[in-house]
């Protein structure tokens, strides 16, 4: 896959690039866009999600602002289209997930249990383990995932 890639064969489909990212050892954030901040005190992020992938037309991910290594985190926005489920292979070890509903409900799995969350509620968990999230609702929801790498 990694070949087919590089020779622009095959466009990636963002659970493959998350495998990718987990295989790599490095972050999500970084195969999809590059963010260089003109100041570091000051990083002012604008913008609309954006489809990674054209066969993936359940999920929308935009970053918000891309791995920092100093601070080691990435944060995104992500769109879920109703009937949306996505599951996520295990991080590396120490990796902690903030998710925080902004619109809609959703599901998220842990341990082999889904949680439901609506807006303004929000879940941490050791994404160090397969996890996932789901739409079960008849509009999209959309929710903010804040990375955490030891």
């Amino acid at each position: 896959m990694l070949g087919q890639i590089e020779r622009g064969e095959s466009s990636p489909t963002i659970a493959t690039l998350w495998k990718i990212a987990s295989g790599l050892n490095v972050s999500f954030s970084s195969f999809v866009e590059d963010i260089e901040p003109t100041t570091p005190e000051l990083i002012l992020r604008t913008g609309t999600l954006q489809q990674l992938h054209p066969e993936d037309n359940k999920i929308r991910v935009s970053p918000i602002f891309a791995f920092d290594e100093s601070l080691k985190f990435e944060v995104f926005i992500i769109e879920l289209f109703p009937g949306c489920e996505h599951l996520s292979p295990p991080h590396q070890k120490g990796v902690i997930e903030h998710v925080i509903v902004t619109q809609g409900e959703i599901e998220v799995l842990v341990k082999g249990k889904w949680h439901s969350l609506k807006q303004n509620e929000g879940l941490r968990f050791d994404a160090d383990q397969a996890h996932g999230y789901r739409n079960k609702m008849s509009r999209n929801a959309i929710f903010h995932d804040i990375i955490h790498y030891n």
